[in-house]
């Protein structure tokens, strides 16, 4: 991972990391972080779009639920442990961790701190109302629930997220973009249900799917399920298809 460029601003309850691109502005984006919080590889990714040419906002909406990047890194280190029992100790306590996260009240005020971020991209000058959103796991599906319910995001591009509930289908207002790997059983088998849904809605919906694959396929690291070939391609579409539907 490269040095950090960004840096940290208040939206009330909650934080999030700025970066900005060093010549001109394409757009904004949103880069919603996974379920690990706000960690390190997250910003990284945002410094990525940033030389791009974007400013991007990483939100900390985790915390709020109480997995700040200090209690996130400590359960993905114990997930990624090589002491069988560390390995084994980490199933009971993400359960009680993320406890939170599936409470509805969270999942509502999550989705107004990110059009709290949009509001903030929308009165960026340069922006000229050119925003986007992506995010990965946690943040793949509350980058379609933020399409979903804010019409100001003109792409969504969803990295291994979960499909939006039946009722935020006509919600949307922009392309999507969704990118999974092949082995990630429980969202692959749901997605013919996501497409035909996106279709009945009008929804300019493509996904692709990386045979060898897994959950988590674009985060290089993450040992186990980082795979090089599907993150680069990935990268290579996803920054064109922002580069298109926010031209």
């Amino acid at each position: 991972m490269s040095e950090l460029h960004g840096h940290t601003i208040e939206f009330g309850d909650f934080t999030g990391y700025v970066t900005h691109p060093a010549g001109e502005v394409k757009g904004g984006l949103i880069v919603i972080e996974e379920i690990w919080g706000l960690v390190d590889h997250i910003k990284d990714v945002a410094d990525r779009f940033a030389a791009q040419g974007y400013i991007v906002v990483a939100p900390d909406i985790l915390s709020h639920a109480g997995i700040t990047p200090e209690v996130g890194g400590e359960l993905e280190r114990l997930r990624e442990s090589a002491d069988e029992e560390e390995r084994t100790r980490v199933q009971p306590l993400m359960r009680e961790k993320m406890a939170p996260l599936n409470q509805p009240e969270y999942g509502a005020w999550a989705v107004g701190a990110l059009k709290k971020v949009v509001d903030w991209l929308e009165a960026q000058p340069a922006i000229a109302g050119r925003i986007a959103v992506t995010g990965f796991c946690f943040g793949g599906t509350y980058s379609f629930a933020l399409a979903a319910a804010d019409d100001r995001v003109r792409a969504a591009a969803p990295f291994y997220g979960a499909p939006p509930q039946a009722t935020e289908y006509d919600g949307f207002a922009c392309p999507v973009r969704a990118f999974y790997g092949e082995q990630d059983e429980r969202l692959i088998s749901g997605l013919p249900e996501v497409e035909q849904r996106m279709s009945e809605a009008g929804v300019d919906f493509e996904a692709t799917v990386y045979p060898g694959a897994g959950h988590a396929f674009f985060n290089d690291t993450n040992t186990h399920a980082y795979n090089a070939d599907a993150a680069n391609d990935a990268w290579e579409q996803v920054t064109g298809f922002l580069a298109t539907a926010l031209a």
